[in-house]
């Protein structure tokens, strides 16, 4: 990746709080930034986009920066590097941002970013912590009750950190090449779910013993192509029978899978899943509430209120007001 993110470029200025401000415009208001110390001269650019459920951005700049985290806006963020190195650090946790090694930051961790020269560059993907969530679920076929939580180096050397890498860099790829194709959200979130699972796999984490001892296939077919569905689908009106009849089973069966493997029914999943999306585009733009609800298939704004606030303790309009 010589010049990645080439058609996305956010800033690229002398003044480094234009470098600030674009991170956490970038990342859509999931982070604070603010300099380790004075500013420093150089050029600072940064490029990126952002789409439902994660982000990805090329940082180029001399700056050492803080990284925080915003309450309610749940992220784990892979940092890689490009040219140079960067001492990275997470509370007493420390490692070096290279071509050979990256940093995993859960929900809630403080990144301290310090670039060892001038022309220190690095890619940085943010991932919203409720797709780490369901790809774990998928994965050893239950519901998550608590959160993962990433050691914090990642050996890009090794056969599995190496994957992880690949997956990103071709994710990069898709948005370079400026075909439309690849410009479709649906494609790049399935690109970003083959990401999350890799990493499942591949770094050591809190649930890690779980997935040890899952058989080859955790889930059922039925139940795969009715998440798969309904992912491709969401904007759309949905029901049980539509879900079953993509699934390929009867409403009795695809209900049964669901229950027995995720721990909830289908029309539940669709709706939290409808919640999760919407929370995701109040926190990231200023689209009104109504239409970012209907942009994602609610068509009760009642019943949608009292559902936002079941689920995240808060009515829509004070995420909107946060």
């Amino acid at each position: 990746m010589s010049s990645p993110l080439r058609s996305f470029v956010i800033t690229k200025s002398g003044n480094p709080v234009n470098l600030l401000h674009s991170a956490t415009r970038l990342f859509g208001g999931a982070v604070t930034t603010s300099p380790l110390g004075p500013f420093a001269d150089g050029e600072h650019e940064v490029r990126g986009i952002a789409a439902a459920d994660f982000a990805v951005g090329y940082f180029a700049s001399p700056l050492a920066v803080r990284v925080g985290t915003t309450p309610g806006r749940d992220s784990y963020f892979v940092n890689l590097g490009l040219d140079g190195e960067i001492s990275a650090s997470r509370g007493g946790d420390q490692v070096v941002l290279s071509r050979e090694r990256a940093g995993v930051f859960n929900p809630g961790d403080a990144q301290e970013l310090r670039p060892n020269r001038p022309g220190t560059r690095f890619l940085g993907l943010r991932i919203d912590a409720g797709l780490v969530r369901r790809e774990l679920a998928a994965l050893t076929g239950r519901p998550t009750r608590s959160a993962v939580r990433f050691d914090l180096p990642l050996d890009l050397s090794e056969p599995q950190g190496r994957a992880v890498k690949l997956l990103i860099e071709s994710l990069i790829e898709q948005l370079d090449s400026g075909d439309p194709l690849f410009q479709r959200e649906e494609l790049r979130r399935s690109q970003l779910r083959c990401i999350v699972t890799a990493l499942l796999l591949a770094q050591s984490h809190t649930h890690t013993a779980a997935l040890r001892d899952v058989p080859g296939t955790p889930h059922p077919k039925a139940l795969r192509a009715a998440v798969a569905f309904i992912e491709a689908n969401l904007p759309e009106p949905l029901s049980l029978s539509r879900i079953a009849e993509a699934a390929g089973c009867s409403a009795r069966t695809v209900s049964g899978a669901f229950r027995d493997n995720l721990g909830t029914s289908p029309m539940a999943y669709v709706r939290d899943l409808r919640l999760d999306r919407i929370r995701h585009d109040l926190l990231s733009t200023d689209d009104q509430i109504g239409e970012i609800a209907y942009r994602w298939g609610v068509t009760h704004l009642g019943r949608f209120a009292a559902d936002y606030r079941s689920r995240f303790g808060e009515l829509p309009s004070a995420t909107t007001r946060g």
